[in-house]
């Protein structure tokens, strides 16, 4: 238990530390300022908080005839009742306003907090490798950024603006106890607030697991909802409402179970912190009523000792919250700072160089690389891609081909060999520029959900209205995009579905056109098309390769029959190259491919001749038997 008990105390210091570039932001001393400043002013509020039980108990003792017993610490000009009621409330409004001012200075300093540490990660998840983003959750993701954005305004705010003068506060109201009343009340006073302390510490330390749950199963329901909603035709096009609702609901049901915890046990803690300071005060009034009677104190003696404890209930119960809030802070922001502190698989070799592209040859030289070591993937493949060449690489599904487009994106290193543009080792220059001179036009094109305009503009998001209506034209979709009502304004939807496949794809083909990359990789661009919308994006396809190194991974080998290179790659080895007509004569693992493949789009073909001159209706699929 002792050693848990340090490993998270372990855990707290370090979040601490992380989070101190956020309390003192570096190079901004205006920012530095107003925290110094807003500390000013809580520090004046806290002094001039402890006259206003003063002003009180004069009052008490002026209305009472007694101010006799004020020892002339009442100044002339004050002695009045009236004077004195007014001069109590003008201290509680100067101290309101100090407390205000100190808010209002730093406000730009906990929002500052919250869009660095904001940023930071966006950057941070972009920096990150493709493998991390295949497997995250993107809604449990998204939820633990939002929470641990709204905990770092939390604890920079308490931290920084209360926890010092708070215990400022706790000594002066000692010294006034001890000085003006004895040691008895000194000693009560330190008693009732290491009691309070202690419990809520000890309580909000229960609380944390049940925190802890609750978070947990608001990200797991919050990663259903978004799962499920992205995939909104899936769940349609198999009638899975009621199965997603289900799921939905018992991750939710685990949430009503953690939240109802949270909720019951902040009742027993404020119960506790009740009853402890409830005691503390019975014990103090009483020892100021039995004083009064005696005639050692006056009446106003004992409205100050009642105020001077209603004033220290506040900080005391502001300890409990602000320990309370920073604990579930930690909380909050702990898996922010886990996430922060993942590592990017790939990342620039000190020193990295930019890219300097001549013609934009390619080379791989006995690659090697499997996603797990268990099961590699390339078996030493080398092949070379010449400037201005197309090169295609084909296989049977699992062969390998499509991670040929991510090694040389360098979304993964390989384990051996080389990868070259123009004889530069791509681990050896920056990600940025390598990235810059590729193209790519992947098999599922996800678009933004923006306009037409700006997804075709992300090629080159500095590019002209007249450089983007070019690119379109090039592509064939600049006539499609003129006849939709809003044009080029037109939204397309969450990831792009409301475009048609070969739309998407005349998108994609568009950016990278606009984008106009010395390199330009096709990763199966038409594979999920039909056979005449495939051959209409082939022809926009022809025209952006023309005069660029291109290396086309494709499942459709009608698509690659005027590259310069067929590559046949089977399980992760080159089983066959040559061109089209060379690999057809050597009637191999290309030749069966093709075969196969003409056998089925002829089968297509004539079954669309058919029925297109089926004018009866006579050739229809049987309905099922009902």
């Amino acid at each position: 238990m002792a050693n848990g008990k340090t490993v998270s105390e372990s855990h707290l210091l370090r979040t601490l530390f992380n989070l101190w570039p956020y309390m003192w932001p570096a190079g901004r001393t205006d920012l530095k300022m107003r925290v110094v400043w807003a500390s000013v002013c809580l520090l004046i509020s806290k002094f001039v908080l402890l006259l206003v039980p003063y002003f009180f108990k004069w009052s008490t003792d002026a209305l009472n005839g007694r101010m006799d017993l004020a020892g002339g610490a009442v100044p002339p000009l004050l002695a009045g009742a009236i004077a004195l009621v007014i001069a109590y409330n003008v201290t509680r409004l100067i101290q309101l306003g100090l407390n205000q001012l100190r808010d209002a200075l730093f406000a730009s300093v906990g929002q500052h907090a919250v869009r660095q540490l904001a940023y930071k990660t966006f950057v941070h998840m972009h920096e990150l490798s493709l493998r991390f983003h295949l497997e995250r959750k993107t809604g449990g993701l998204s939820r633990i950024i939002e929470r641990g954005t709204k905990g770092i305004e939390t604890i920079v705010r308490f931290t920084i603006l209360n926890s010092v003068p708070t215990v400022i506060e706790f000594l002066l109201t000692a010294v006034i106890f001890w000085w003006g009343y004895g040691f008895s009340y000194l000693a009560v006073t330190a008693f009732t607030v290491w009691a309070y302390i202690w419990f809520t510490i000890r309580a909000s330390d229960w609380r944390i697991a049940i925190r802890r749950s609750m978070n947990d199963s608001d990200t797991d329901a919050n990663t259903k909802a978004i799962d499920s909603l992205l995939n909104f035709e899936t769940v349609k096009y198999f009638g899975n409402e009621e199965m997603e609702a289900k799921r939905f609901d018992k991750s939710m049901e685990r949430y009503e179970k953690a939240a109802t915890d949270v909720w019951t046990s902040l009742g027993w803690l404020n119960f506790g912190q009740g009853v402890i300071f409830g005691i503390g005060t019975t014990i103090m009034l009483v020892l100021s009523a039995l004083a009064v009677q005696r005639g050692e104190q006056t009446v106003g003696d004992f409205v100050f000792v009642n105020s001077m404890l209603l004033q220290l209930s506040a900080p005391l119960n502001f300890i409990g919250f602000v320990y309370r809030e920073i604990r579930q802070g930690l909380t909050d922001i702990e898996q922010m700072f886990d996430l922060l502190e993942v590592k990017a698989e790939v990342k620039d070799a000190p020193g990295a160089a930019e890219l300097r592209i001549h013609k934009g040859a390619i080379s791989f030289k006995d690659v090697h690389f499997a996603y797990d070591s268990a099961r590699p993937i390339l078996k030493g493949i080398s092949f070379e891609v010449p400037a201005g060449k197309t090169v295609a690489v084909v296989g049977p599904s699992g062969a390998g081909k499509s991670t040929l487009s991510r090694l040389l994106y360098r979304f993964y290193d390989i384990q051996s060999g080389t990868i070259t543009v123009d004889g530069q080792d791509i681990r050896t220059v920056t990600q940025k520029s390598l990235r810059s001179h590729i193209g790519m036009v992947p098999q599922d094109t996800v678009l933004f959900n923006d306009t037409v305009a700006y997804n075709i503009r992300y090629g080159r998001t500095s590019a002209s209205d007249g450089e983007v209506f070019a690119a379109a034209e090039v592509a064939q979709i600049a006539h499609f995009i003129e006849t939709l009502p809003e044009g080029f304004d037109t939204k397309v939807g969450e990831r792009g579905l409301k475009l048609s496949g070969g739309e998407k794809q005349r998108v994609a083909i568009a950016r990278t056109i606009l984008k106009a990359p010395p390199i330009l990789i096709l990763d199966e661009a038409t594979s999920a098309l039909d056979t005449t919308t495939e051959r209409e994006i082939q022809t926009a396809l022809d025209v952006v390769s023309k005069n660029r190194t291109t290396l086309v991974i494709a499942h459709r080998l009608s698509t690659v029959i005027g590259a310069d290179e067929i590559i046949v790659l089977k399980s992760g080895e080159i089983a066959e190259r040559g061109t089209h007509a060379a690999l057809l004569e050597r009637n191999g693992l290309y030749a069966s491919m093709w075969n196969r493949q003409r056998e089925a789009t002829q089968a297509e073909e004539h079954l669309k001749q058919v029925r297109d001159s089926d004018e009866m209706g006579v050739i229809t699929r049987l309905a099922p038997a009902g």
